[in-house]
Parts: structure tokens; C-alpha cells; sequence
């Protein structure tokens, strides 16, 4: 059993890619990134994780694709709290309980002759006011301490079919505030929601625990032998090395090893099992962000009931519109005489759909996915390690990219086979390797890359390097890349 004196580590769970807030959410920038209120779910999951009491190591569980562009974005929100950055990275999804599995096991690799409380949180969760998450926290976490499996309960505020129900029992002697759980209930219909919330006891799952690792070790052992032995064993494949620049560790696995994890969650798994697992109710405000319609209820609704998000430089014209949601870009997005849509506006994609039809925007990927549509994966902004390229133009023959590269960042020594290029520089200094030669290209400036050269672009300045690079060839696709040499240890 734990004691108060063990470390508490946040495990954040940055998964699937919210296919209901597609065109935004795609598979290579999925719904963590996403801005709320100015700032990613995932940096606020991270910031209201670090003011919890306690931590020094906190351990996001992601997609391997994920490594930079996470560590962009959580890196600065973690600078000065003393709290280290870490990663497990998944080179395929299996589900929370394997990933809460392995977390657990990094803990114990981390703190030998401890039992860590983990806290386990999902990345792309809205929570407020962040100090009613502390509270609750603190008491999922002692109750962590003592032994128990601790769920987040949301105190439900209507009777909301998707979500999952935990049925609350007697309240545990020593942790007032936590219940012993009962049981928990799937997704039920409009009736049976309306009774839950009549009765008082029930509460919505909110998918977030504190759970010692010791304990979820032994339960997963008890209940789920094989979740807990082939994770034991893809443990002992781990390469563990310091994350680059930011301190911490990465921790990656062989994928054909990893694959051989059962794919379960970590209610079915343990949790509807075992008989030491309590719930805290919680009453802070608490979204899911599941879809557009959830989205929109966060954004504050003119006189008409209408709501938009701007990202870029567009203007939103609204005529006799209502009860509409619009997701501005850099375009301008005009509606005229309609009522209860959801209008989302990306450069390559437009979604435009009823607001009863919030759930089904899926089917769209779906759609797309039987396609073969690179929508489904990409933006025409990609990020990169070193920063971002945008596909300005793409036609035969010839690719037309804006490139930004941020300080002292570099991309990789690289050939190419089938396309030669030309760069030119519109702000900063690029210093390029070209063949056998190194030299500086400054702003207005340009140079050629011949098909077959090695060459290396860096920004050695402290602004960002923009570029526009114009490649042609007979073959322009990204896997004719002939990697020499990487900062990022790319293959």
C-alpha cells in the first residue's frame, strides 16, 4: 500500500485524432493541438497538471509522430515550475490500459523504492476553474496513496447520453469526499439519463484517475493477466534516452513487439473488476470537447445565439443568421438567412454542416478515408522539428513551399533523387551546405539545389528563417528523402 511520501506523476494520454472535429483535427494534428481560448488543450492539460502539488516528472504517453510538436508546445508551459518533461511514444495506438500500463512501469524504472501515484489525465480535456481540479486532485491522490483505484466523477449538470455513468456507494472512512464505486454504467438512453440525474448518485466518468502503481500493476495481474505480461514484456524492449535540449527522457519501443498489447481500456480491463476502486466527485466545469456543438458552447453567443472562433485574418459577414457556429480562417465567410449550422473554414477544407449533425462529422473522414485522402492526415502546414512547411502550390512537375525554420534549428544533411530545388530567402539568413560548400543566404537573396546534392538548410539567427523553396522534378512526394545526418535522430 502507498504512503503519503510517495512522488505523484501526471500521465498524460495524447491520443486518437478526434475525426468529429475534422477539418481541423487530422490525424498529424489531432484535437490536443487545437486552440481554446488562445492556448492548446494540450498546454492547458499540462499547465493544470504542474500546479498540482508535488510533481517533478511529468510523462505524456503519445504517438511517436507527436514527439516535437509536443514537446513545442508543452516545454514553455513547464518552463520555471521544476517540473521535467517525458515521453513514451507509441509508434501505434493500443487503448489506455497498455499506456497507462507502461506509464506505470516507467514510474517504477523511475523511483525504484517507491509506490508513484499516477495521475492520469487526457490531453484534450476543458477544465475550469483550475483550482477546483487541484482540490479534486488532491483527493483522488490521497486516495491513491491509501490503496484505492481513484475515478474523477463530473457532477452531471444535464441527462447526457454519451457519456459513461459511475454509480457512487458509501463514502470511504478515511478520505472524506471519495465513494467507494458501485458500479459503472454505459452510455444509457434519454430515460434512464433523467433517473441517474434525478437520484443523485451517479455521476459522469470523466476519464481522468489516480491510481498507485503498485496497485494498478497488481489489478492488471489480477483481472488482466495478459494486459499486464505483454506490457512487462514490451517494458523490457524500451530504448530510453534524454530528450533532446529540454531535459527528461524518450522512451520508445520496437513496433511489431508493441502491437502484440491487447487493445482494451483501462475500465474494461481493471476498473469494472476490481473492488478497491473509489470516485471523487467533482463540480469544476468540464468538457470533453467532443464535437463542434462542444466546442461552440465554449465560445460566449451574440444576441442571436450565434458563436465563432478566429484563427487568422478573416471576417465573418452575417446576415440575418442564427444559432451558428463559424470557425474562421484567413478567408472571409459569409452567411445569409440560415439558422443552426456549424461553418468551419480551413485553407484545403470547408465543413459545413446542421448542428444536429454534430456527431456525425466522422462520417465525412470515413468518407474520405475510403478515398485515400491525404485530408484525412494533413494540413497544408506541416510541423516539423525545426518548424513548419506550407504547401503553397502543388501541380505537375513543380511543388511551391513556404518554409519557417526557427532559431539555431536545422533540417537534416539530405539528397534527393528526383527533384532539384531553389531557395529564396523573404526574412532572416539561411546558412547553407551545398555539395562541399557552406555559405550564407540573406534576405532577397537565393540559391540552387541541384537533383543528387547533399545539402543542409540551418537558421543560425535568433528570428525565424522564412523561405519560399520552389522544387521540380519528375517525383516531388517526401519519402525522397535521403537522410546523412539529423539533430533529431530521424531515421
Amino acid at each position: 500500500m502507498s504512503n503519503m511520501n510517495n512522488p505523484v506523476i501526471p500521465v498524460v494520454l495524447c491520443g486518437g485524432a478526434g475525426t468529429r472535429l475534422w477539418p481541423l483535427s487530422r490525424k498529424n494534428f489531432p484535437k490536443p493541438f487545437l486552440k481554446v481560448g488562445g492556448e492548446s488543450l494540450i498546454a492547458q492539460t499540462v499547465k493544470r497538471a504542474a500546479s498540482v502539488p508535488g510533481c517533478s516528472d511529468l510523462l505524456l504517453v503519445s504517438n511517436e509522430a507527436y514527439q516535437f510538436l509536443l514537446a513545442d508546445e508543452c516545454n514553455p508551459v513547464l518552463q520555471g515550475k521544476g517540473v521535467v518533461l517525458n515521453q513514451i511514444l507509441e509508434p501505434a495506438g493500443r487503448n489506455t490500459a497498455p499506456a497507462i500500463a507502461l506509464a506505470a512501469l516507467w514510474a517504477k524504472a523511475k523511483f525504484p523504492n517507491a509506490n508513484p501515484v499516477l495521475l492520469v489525465l487526457p490531453a484534450d480535456h476543458l477544465i475550469n476553474p483550475v483550482g477546483a481540479f487541484v482540490d479534486a486532485a488532491a483527493l483522488a491522490i490521497q486516495a491513491g496513496q491509501q490503496g484505492q483505484l481513484a475515478c474523477f466523477g463530473i457532477t452531471p449538470t444535464a441527462p447526457e447520453t454519451g457519456f459513461g455513468y459511475i454509480q457512487r456507494d458509501a463514502e470511504l472512512a478515511t478520505v472524506p469526499g471519495v465513494y467507494k464505486v458501485k458500479r459503472f454504467v454505459e452510455k444509457p438512453d434519454a430515460k434512464t439519463a433523467m433517473e441517474y440525474l434525478a437520484s443523485g448518485q451517479y455521476v459522469w466518468n470523466g476519464g481522468m484517475f489516480a491510481l498507485g502503481a503498485d496497485e494498478l500493476l497488481a489489478g492488471l495481474q489480477s483481472h488482466a493477466p495478459a494486459v499486464a505480461e505483454a506490457a512487462q514484456t514490451v517494458w523490457q524492449s524500451a530504448s530510453t534516452k534524454p530528450a533532446p535540449k529540454a531535459g527528461g527522457t524518450v522512451s520508445t519501443f520496437p513496433a511489431d513487439l508493441f502491437n502484440t498489447q491487447p487493445d482494451i481500456s483501462i475500465d474494461y480491463a481493471l476498473l469494472e473488476k476490481a473492488d478497491n476502486v473509489a470516485v471523487v466527485p467533482a463540480s469544476f466545469q468540464w468538457s470533453d470537447i467532443g464535437s463542434w456543438a462542444a466546442l461552440a458552447e465554449q465560445c460566449a453567443a451574440d444576441a442571436q445565439g450565434n458563436t465563432t472562433q478566429t484563427e487568422g485574418a478573416g471576417q465573418w459577414i452575417n446576415i440575418e443568421t442564427a444559432n451558428t457556429h463559424v470557425r474562421l480562417g484567413n478567408r472571409t465567410v459569409a452567411t445569409l438567412g440560415v439558422d443552426n449550422l456549424l461553418v468551419v473554414d480551413t485553407p484545403d477544407a470547408l465543413l459545413v454542416a446542421h448542428k444536429s449533425r454534430h456527431q456525425d462529422v466522422k462520417k465525412v473522414v470515413e468518407t474520405l478515408k475510403k478515398q485515400g485522402s491525404e485530408l484525412v492526415n494533413f494540413h497544408p502546414t506541416v510541423h516539423r522539428p525545426w518548424g513548419t512547411y506550407t504547401v503553397l502550390e502543388d501541380a505537375a512537375g513543380y511543388k511551391i513551399k513556404r518554409i519557417e525554420v526557427k532559431p539555431n534549428a536545422s533540417l537534416s544533411l539530405q539528397m534527393h533523387h528526383h527533384r532539384s530545388e531553389h531557395w529564396i530567402v523573404v526574412e532572416g539568413t539561411a546558412e547553407v551546405t551545398n555539395g562541399e560548400a557552406v555559405f550564407l543566404v540573406r534576405k532577397n537573396e537565393s540559391t540552387y539545389i541541384p537533383a543528387g546534392n547533399r545539402h543542409r538548410l540551418v537558421n543560425p539567427g535568433k528570428m525565424n528563417l522564412v523561405m519560399i523553396e520552389v522544387q521540380s522534378g519528375d517525383y516531388l512526394e517526401e519519402d525522397d528523402i535521403v537522410r546523412f545526418d539529423d539533430v533529431y535522430g530521424r531515421a
